[in-house]
């Protein structure tokens, strides 16, 4: 029987944090552990951990500084490795699990698998907001050919990437492609590390897998939207994606990606102080190219 170490990054969200870690508890296939990232909260998260912390299986890691979600999932994810799971399944700490929302990610998976004749590098859900929708932020990139699971009868789609909102990766996939860029710290960390898994083959959204993002608003990335109070995530988003379209794609993708940039901040009508300093974050991606870490217990 498979193992499953369920990894939860948080950060001063200690509110929402004891629902998701709830029905994380509450899957009709329980994980053995649940392994929960603490990227140095001030609001009070150590005291909602403690009432978990006698609970059979869950882990708790306490940073010292925060290190974003990139660096929170890599350090989650190796923490399930070392723990010797099969699979790691993670999640954000605004993020509800169906009950069933694990049990039909490995279910899936394995069918899937079944009908492609090959491993899959991993598993991700049905994302939806709070209202029942689709979760704007939380779609995958499918493949040309998407429909090949569903033409065989499943309920899963082929897929390029996808966010780290309730994704499934099996043991192999991190020996083989190492973990998260944990200097990434926060955006696009997601795609670049599934994209990375993708060399070895496609991934599957598992669509009766689902689970609830509850985020404030529900809208997707785009760079219209930076204001002064936003503009830091998306700084790192800029140097982020620079830097994989440029030494993972090509300069047709970066020069591509800087006129996508331009184009959406102008249309968004952002003040030209802000613009100036998202592509001072581009020009920074040029010579930023972090390596992947393999898990500790490889080296």
């Amino acid at each position: 029987m498979s193992t499953v170490a369920a990894v939860v990054v948080t950060y001063n969200r200690k509110d929402k944090l004891r629902k998701v870690l709830d029905h994380v508890l509450a899957q009709t296939l329980k994980p053995e552990w649940v392994v929960v990232v603490d990227n140095a909260s001030t609001d009070g998260t150590d005291e909602v951990l403690r009432d978990y912390e006698s609970v059979d299986g869950v882990v708790i890691v306490r940073l010292t500084e925060n290190t974003g979600g990139a660096g929170g999932f890599a350090t989650g994810m190796n923490k399930g490795y070392e723990l010797g799971a099969d699979f790691v399944w993670i999640m954000d700490d605004d993020c509800y699990a169906n009950a069933d929302a694990l049990e039909e990610l490995i279910n899936g998976l394995t069918k899937a698998e079944e009908s492609m004749g090959m491993p899959l590098p991993f598993a991700c859900s049905l994302v939806k907001w709070v209202d029942g929708s689709i979760c704007e932020m939380n779609n995958p990139v499918t493949t040309w050919d998407w429909g090949r699971l569903i033409s065989k009868g499943q309920e899963a789609v082929l897929v390029q990437h996808c966010s780290f909102v309730s994704v499934l990766f099996p043991r192999w996939a991190l020996t083989r492609h190492g973990l998260p860029l944990r200097e990434y710290f926060i955006w696009f960390d997601d795609q670049e590390y599934t994209l990375r898994l993708n060399k070895s083959g496609p991934g599957v959204q598992v669509l009766s897998s689902v689970v609830v993002h509850d985020l404030g608003v529900n809208r997707g990335v785009n760079f219209s939207d930076v204001n002064g109070s936003n503009l830091w995530k998306f700084e790192y988003g800029a140097r982020n994606e620079a830097s994989f379209r440029l030494h993972h794609e090509n300069p047709v993708a970066f020069a591509k990606f800087v006129q996508r940039v331009f184009s959406a901040t102008r249309a968004g009508g952002v003040p030209w102080s802000l613009r100036l300093k998202l592509f001072r974050k581009i020009v920074e991606g040029v010579k930023f190219n972090p390596k992947p870490e393999m898990p500790r217990s490889v080296l």
